[in-house]
């Protein structure tokens, strides 16, 4: 994540909780540290499940088409926000942000569609220096992802 797309300055107030690189060789070892951090901030069940699944599906679109690797951080403040960003050539999001599942004859779409319903929010900032996804959860009583 790079302090130009301006996400540093909109975490102010949330704490850091991880900070990590990773590439299609480390994915695994990220991911069981995204699940630990968020397991230590109360979350559980299906809710880390979820949470930890749709960060594992931006990772790996990171891996795929971002470049081959990548840097994620997690942040808490009321919500948990995993950030993921990478520096490939970017992409039109509005059709990513599309309420209907992706076709399987698709050319792409199904792993950020996943998160997105795997989430409490999704947010994308892209553009041709790169890509920053924010995969979000709160953490408020009787909040539920989805």
């Amino acid at each position: 994540m790079s302090q130009a797309n301006g996400w540093e300055s909109s975490m102010d107030g949330y704490s850091l909780l991880l900070h990590a690189r990773f590439d299609g060789t480390s994915l695994a070892a990220v991911r069981h540290k995204v699940l630990d951090v968020a397991g230590r901030c109360r979350m559980s069940g299906d809710r880390l499940d979820d949470f930890v699944v749709a960060v594992n599906e931006v990772m790996t679109n990171v891996v795929r088409h971002g470049g081959g690797n990548g840097h994620l951080r997690l942040w808490r403040n009321s919500e948990l926000v995993c950030q993921v960003s990478d520096r490939g050539p970017g992409f039109e999001v509005a059709p990513v942000l599309r309420r209907r599942k992706p076709r399987p004859s698709s050319s792409g779409g199904l792993g950020l569609w996943m998160a997105r319903r795997m989430s409490d929010k999704l947010t994308i900032t892209s553009g041709p220096a790169g890509t920053t996804i924010g995969v979000h959860a709160y953490l408020g009583a009787g909040q539920r992802l989805r």
